[in-house]
């Protein structure tokens, strides 16, 4: 869906509400530190300085810019957070993105906002990318965010009033389970066949010890955790013939970055599962208030046999049930293994914002233009190959 609209030349309600909030542009992170930053993420571990740091530090890059926007009351306290950057690309010019983007798949993230702050916050972002800003960015480009994130969504309209260019289409799903509270409460909403294998695997290897977790606790476990996750994810990806992700050095320096902050911060959960003494399978969590997110796994294909990604994922849920959280986020891709848990898709979309200078906006008619031909011939091809 694109949406054009031009500027009514009337400032919109959370524009006029904003009027006393203050935006800076900081482009060095140590301007704005970690525990004003958080206060803002509640508690999401994507959102959150730990994560975004680390990627800043190891992904961006060489000619990206940091470019956070935080929104200051008139008290001169930090109420709202832009977590953002700028690439200037060749055909796209100067583009915004969330840090964290691309092949991280960071989830969820979002512009921050204090409790109750969110309308003002919104039109003090629009009004500034539109007026004092304006010059800064020709494409605001947020891909893989949820649907139905209010702030987005606001900042879309506020800038599509302004007179900006709105472009929105659909980008995938990820899946949330709501857990019960018992183990048996979870197994009770599953068909009786699946019920009946998942108590058959627990029988056979965690009830007689034969299969065993381990769990990150401090630094030197940390260490063999992670070296348990890149072995057996690379063993995982390759025996289905992709490249896997260590492959790529930057992002192992990342994950390690970013997993030795979140560890110090009490929201990492980094597993393993050993059968006989032998690494079976692995996954990589990360804790944010009621949520356990599933962020990355690996499996020894040598023991595929006995379904170990499948076991240690009896495991987590059993572990993340006894330790009270209500939600086990999957996260991105439609596997069919979540929805065979129970968990509901939560549409993502992308929202590319051109700026209303006609440059720009001519780039954003073009960049459809070109996606809309490239849809058109895979629906060909798709109906000749059927």
């Amino acid at each position: 869906m694109v949406t054009e609209c031009l500027s009514t030349g009337s400032p919109s309600p959370a524009s006029v509400w904003a009027a006393p909030f203050r935006v800076a542009l900081i482009q060095d992170e140590r301007s704005l530190d970690s525990p004003a930053w958080n206060a803002l993420a509640d508690r999401a571990p994507f959102r959150q300085h730990e994560w975004l740091a680390a990627w800043w530090s190891h992904l961006r890059g060489p000619r990206d810019e940091l470019f956070l926007l935080a929104v200051y009351d008139a008290d001169d306290q930090l109420v709202g957070l832009a977590p953002w950057y700028l690439a200037c690309e060749r055909w796209l010019g100067r583009v915004v993105r969330f840090l964290g983007s691309g092949r991280v798949c960071s989830e969820y993230l979002s512009v921050l906002a204090a409790p109750g702050m969110a309308p003002q916050v919104v039109g003090r972002l629009a009004e500034w990318l539109t007026e004092e800003g304006g010059g800064h960015w020709d494409l605001l480009d947020f891909d893989g965010v949820a649907q139905d994130d209010w702030l987005l969504g606001q900042l879309a309209d506020e800038l599509s009033v302004a007179g900006h260019s709105i472009y929105r289409r659909v980008r995938g799903r990820t899946w949330r389970l709501h857990l019960p509270r018992s183990w048996d409460d979870l197994l009770g909403r599953l068909s009786k066949s699946r019920r009946g294998k998942i108590r058959a695997q627990e029988r056979r290897f965690l009830d007689t010890g034969r299969a065993t977790v381990k769990s990150v606790t401090d630094d030197t476990t940390l260490r063999q955790g992670l070296e348990v996750l890149h072995r057996l994810h690379q063993a995982r990806r390759e025996s289905l013939g992709d490249d896997g992700c260590f492959t790529v050095p930057r992002f192992e320096r990342f994950l390690e970055d970013a997993a030795g902050r979140l560890l110090q911060a009490g929201q990492l959960r980094l597993l393993w599962l050993e059968v006989e003494s032998q690494p079976a399978a692995v996954e990589f969590d990360l804790l944010g208030g009621d949520t356990l997110y599933y962020y990355q796994t690996g499996m020894n294909p040598d023991l595929a046999e006995i379904s170990p990604g499948w076991l240690l994922q009896i495991a987590s849920l059993k572990t993340a049930i006894a330790d009270g959280l209500a939600y086990f986020d999957f996260l991105r891709g439609d596997e069919e293994y979540k929805s065979t848990w129970g968990a509901e898709p939560r549409p993502l979309v992308q929202i590319r914002i051109a700026a209303r200078r006609p440059l720009a906006r001519m780039r954003q008619r073009l960049w459809i233009a070109a996606l809309q031909g490239k849809t058109r011939w895979q629906n060909r091809c798709g109906k000749k190959d059927s």
